[in-house]
């Protein structure tokens, strides 16, 4: 069945190639943007393009049909990927997941995967949920660290997905953040898309999908100035912790990619760690939950700061 995403060209994207585009849009390689394109699985202002090579004007629509897509080889088991079992039963698994571990395999991030290692360990999970990403429900950035929720059985994949899309899932993050928020306690609601003037990134724009993070301050201090700031997910877009905070004046600190990335605290990646899961289990009803400590670097990170105050 076909499933058709369509873009309309911003002005920073005039005088891109289309290849790029479908690129940026199915989140895929250039190379399978190209193949895509030539077995007509794209369309430019309604006409069916032939070739990847042109470059689009402000206006434009490009429509990609996404079940054209080449697939690549479905994941295997990893043995030598190392996966933290927090929890296991026979329907689901949650997992503490480190820093550096790409979740499942996509574009430029073929095996070395979360995936690959749970297989390893659980390979019933192979056909649960989607093939490529098979018992995956929800995800966190490469960067990221901290509690996953995986499920074992389809059974558990839908009831999930669906408590997932009801914000029946409490997902508790804590983040150091450039600054001090004026408010201690607060909610941002502010929807989010890619980034008009960085397709690459994610932003807070009007015509993005709903998202909302509740947060509050748990800890100011002045040299530097950082605050230890807690979330809440209601929402699971993309990024969406790292975009948000960014919007209000207070990027996550050692965020690269939404300008957290600053002297002197250069950590390697975002100060952001999922340290606690709420739920009740997909089948049972039992209500679980699971914390996780802050990992070694992040610790270290926070005693720097409390003392040089």
């Amino acid at each position: 069945m076909s499933e058709i995403i369509t873009e309309e060209i911003p002005e920073s994207l005039a005088g891109e190639r289309l290849d790029r585009i479908v690129s940026l849009m199915a989140e895929i390689s250039r190379a399978d943007a190209t193949t895509t394109i030539a077995l007509g699985a794209v369309e430019l202002d309604g006409v069916v393009a032939p070739t990847g090579k042109v470059r689009l004007k402000v206006g434009q629509i490009v429509a990609v049909d996404l079940s054209k897509i080449p697939q690549p080889e479905l994941p295997g088991p990893d043995p030598s990927i190392v996966v933290d079992v927090v929890y296991s039963d026979e329907h689901i698994i949650v997992i503490n997941k480190a820093a550096g571990v790409v979740v499942h395999p996509g574009a430029g991030n073929n095996d070395k995967t979360l995936v690959n290692g749970l297989l390893a360990l659980f390979p019933e999970i192979a056909g649960v949920g989607e093939e490529h990403r098979p018992g995956i429900v929800h995800r966190l950035d490469v960067g990221t660290t901290g509690l996953l929720i995986v499920a074992r059985t389809q059974e558990a994949y839908e009831e999930l997905v669906a408590m997932m899309s009801l914000r029946e899932v409490k997902r508790h993050y804590t983040a150091l953040v450039w600054g001090h928020p004026t408010a201690p306690i607060g909610t941002i609601d502010a929807p989010i898309g890619r980034d008009p003037r960085n397709p690459l990134c994610m932003a807070v724009v009007a015509s993005g999908k709903p998202a909302r993070t509740n947060y509050e301050v748990l800890e100011s201090m002045s040299d530097p100035d950082v605050s230890l700031v807690a979330c809440e997910l209601e929402t699971g877009r993309t990024h969406q912790i790292r975009v948000h905070l960014q919007a209000t004046g207070h990027s996550v600190v050692g965020d690269p990619q939404y300008g957290g990335a600053r002297m002197p605290l250069v950590i390697g990646r975002p100060f952001l760690h999922a340290g606690r899961l709420v739920f009740d289990h997909p089948l049972t009803g039992e209500s679980l939950e699971f914390t996780s400590e802050l990992p070694a670097d992040l610790e270290e990170v926070l005693k720097r700061c409390r003392d040089d105050q």
